[in-house]
């Protein structure tokens, strides 16, 4: 497993990193069981992956339980981040309760410190993110918090913070089908703030198992019964999907003469992409997380970066 460096100012970690989204509730259809759950982060592990990323607003707090539990006994051997987010759905921004959030997620990890603590998205309530920066700083001069990074911030909020203290890591969406970010991403690389992306197999249509005939759970959002809007409408309603299995259709003979499988074939480009630290991927399924840690072993030249380019679908739903 290849690792990389932090930003400026982390530690190393490994190139794909364990994303415990799945693990939180029914995004994807049916809970799969704790013990399920504990064994594919478990698998993780064994196979190179040292980090997690999860957040408190992953099933109301189950995935970080979870994860918890899944790190007892191995804790000193994972970058553990999490995440806080704005109310209504989160905490909130505010100073005290940013830091009644930290206390309660260190509770469900079962940990006495968070390697990466996160503001999930922008906060729309008219709390001031100096205020909000300046209580996660707090989070980290008390020992509580060893990073600080934000997900889902544009550049303009970014630099708002780095004026009041630097900004460890950018979590934001990316892969070969959403490129959007893409010169936010070259930015962060440029100021030493690390990224570690998510998306980076486009919600399992990176991974080649997904046509335009697989039927979804209800409760799965790419079925579309929970809404047609975003990750949806970008990547899995009519008239997307087939611009996006015609990327996944050029990826195959790249990956069969390289030897391995589409969804390790992009992962392998994501983290190979300019400023990226780490390609975040999730699942429930042990076998897919060993088969996405055996991505970290991959080596792409620049002509076979260039092949992949190529093969990307241009206009601004992608970034192109």
């Amino acid at each position: 497993m290849q690792k990389k460096k932090l930003g400026k100012q982390g530690p190393e970690v490994s190139v794909v990193g364990f994303g415990a989204w799945e693990a939180g509730g029914e995004s994807y259809g049916p809970n799969t069981s704790e013990g399920e759950v504990i064994e594919a982060i478990h698998a993780g592990l064994d196979a190179g992956i040292d980090w997690i990323d999860t957040a408190e607003v992953y099933g109301n707090g189950v995935s970080e339980q979870i994860v918890g539990k899944a790190l007892q006994g191995r804790r000193d051997d994972v970058f553990l981040a999490t995440k806080v987010g704005p109310k209504p759905e989160g905490s909130g921004f505010a100073p005290d309760e940013i830091r009644r959030a930290c206390e309660a997620s260190l509770e469900r990890l079962q940990t006495d410190r968070i390697d990466l603590y996160q503001l999930h998205w922008p906060d729309s309530s008219g709390v001031s993110l100096q205020e909000t920066w300046e209580a996660m700083a707090g989070l980290v001069e008390e020992g509580l918090v060893g990073s600080i990074g934000v997900s889902n911030f544009p550049v303009p909020f970014i630099e708002q913070c780095m004026a009041i203290r630097h900004v460890d890591s950018l979590q934001p969406e990316f892969s070969l089908l959403y490129l959007e970010l893409r010169d936010v991403i070259t930015w962060c690389g440029e100021q030493g703030v690390g990224v570690v992306a998510y998306g980076p197999l486009a919600f399992g249509l990176l991974t080649g198992a997904l046509d335009a005939t697989t039927e979804y759970h209800p409760k799965d959002w790419r079925s579309g019964q929970q809404g047609e809007a975003g990750y949806y409408a970008r990547l899995f309603k009519s008239g997307k999907i087939e611009r996006s299995l015609a990327v996944v259709d050029g990826l195959r003979p790249i990956a069969g003469r390289l030897g391995c499988t589409v969804a390790k074939l992009a992962l392998a480009w994501t983290f190979h992409q300019e400023g990226v630290t780490s390609a975040i991927a999730g699942s429930r399924n042990p076998k897919h997380v060993r088969e996405n840690a055996e991505a970290g072993d991959i080596e792409l030249d620049e002509e076979t970066l260039a092949e992949i380019d190529a093969l990307v679908p241009l206009g601004p739903d992608y970034g192109g």
